[in-house]
């Protein structure tokens, strides 16, 4: 019994950081899209969200990390929707029904999902830190293409697990910075299957 108390207590404190965090980094958006994300300070955050710096940086590692934290999660749920594909799917077929899972997350919010990629394209800093989340999800996706190429994951020398990855966030990135423009009424998904079509592999 007390073990579970302990661990409902535990759940409780994990839900109402996940909610704060949520509640900050929501506030920080705000305020990136009203004044600017170059005039937007971390002391500006804190009070708006009334918190102090100690607390901001318990959350978060940087101003960008508030903007785009979620980017890790991001990636597992790319995975995760990349291993469902069928196993006999083209791999570039299979990355461009994946990457919905990904572009879902900016279609949910159609307005909010143009305001932040008008932010990243805008402000040098965030689209370094944008890439360099990117980045991280090479090593969290090559093993699942290797394997469906056929492939040892163990093989750096093999280049085409990389190279798959980056032209595919590169048309991610097109399609974004082509639907932030305004809505043509076509569907964010249709617009990334656009641009994926014009690579052929």
């Amino acid at each position: 019994m007390a073990t579970e108390r302990t661990g409902a207590r535990s759940g409780a404190r994990a839900l109402a950081r996940q909610a704060m965090k949520a509640q900050v980094s929501a506030m920080a958006f705000d305020l990136c899209v009203e004044r600017g994300y170059d005039n937007t300070t971390v002391e500006d955050v804190c009070a708006v969200a009334g918190i102090s710096r100690s607390t901001f940086f318990r959350y978060f590692t940087s101003k960008e990390d508030a903007l785009l934290g979620d980017a890790a999660d991001a990636g597992e749920h790319l995975l995760a929707a990349l291993r469902a594909r069928p196993d006999d799917e083209p791999v570039w077929d299979a990355l461009r029904h994946a990457l919905g899972a990904l572009i879902e997350r900016y279609a949910a919010d159609p307005e909010r999902g143009r305001q932040l990629t008008r932010l990243i394209h805008g402000a040098p800093a965030l689209a370094a830190a944008h890439h360099e989340k990117h980045a991280g999800w090479y090593a969290l996706l090559r093993p699942e293409l290797a394997r469906r190429l056929g492939a040892d994951p163990s093989d750096a020398l093999d280049p085409r697990p990389s190279a798959l990855i980056g032209a595919a966030l590169s048309c991610v990135d097109a399609t974004l910075a082509s639907w932030a423009e305004g809505d043509t009424g076509t569907s964010l998904e249709d617009v990334l299957h656009r641009a994926m079509g014009s690579i052929n592999a």
